[in-house]
């Protein structure tokens, strides 16, 4: 079990993160418990930052971007301030949905989506290769989506 966590907390985030738009009331009475109890839970998971924020999760094909983009990104230099101006250009377009950084051959793996091909070129020509400190970018358009879940596993025993 999770630090902090009691096993009624794991029983509502498992259930929130499924059902984002249930009521406090409703995950408690799913839950069997009484709706203050689940309120003030539910209230602290959030001040604590267990629970970020709730959200409706769209169906990105159905909205128009049907193309899915992983790009791998080299920078040139890596001091503080060349990292700082990448990660500013990259707040800056929605069409980037998650950025990382890692270690390795490559400094961040960017998750893009576009409305089609020629969309992906020209956020590629007109922005990505310039964005500040950019070297070299490496990007794989995805075919199929096999698995794609927001949903963390907290292994409820």
């Amino acid at each position: 079990m999770q630090p902090g966590l009691t096993r009624g907390d794991l029983r509502i985030l498992d259930l929130v993160q499924e059902h984002g738009d249930l009521s406090a009331a409703e995950v408690a009475e799913r839950l069997g418990m009484s709706p203050s109890t689940c309120w003030r839970r539910l209230g602290r998971l959030t001040e604590l930052g267990v629970i970020k924020r709730r959200v409706t999760l769209l169906d990105r094909e159905k909205a128009g971007l049907s193309v899915m983009v992983f790009s791998h990104v080299k920078l040139a230099g890596h001091g503080r301030d060349a990292l700082l101006k990448f990660e500013q250009a990259v707040r800056a377009h929605p069409e980037i949905l998650e950025c990382y950084t890692l270690m390795g051959e490559t400094d961040f793996l960017l998750r893009i989506v576009c409305r089609d091909i020629k969309a992906y070129e020209a956020f590629f020509l007109d922005h990505l290769s310039r964005f500040p400190g950019v070297q070299s970018v490496n990007s794989s358009i995805a075919l199929a989506v096999i698995k794609e879940t927001t949903a963390l596993p907290l292994h409820l025993p």
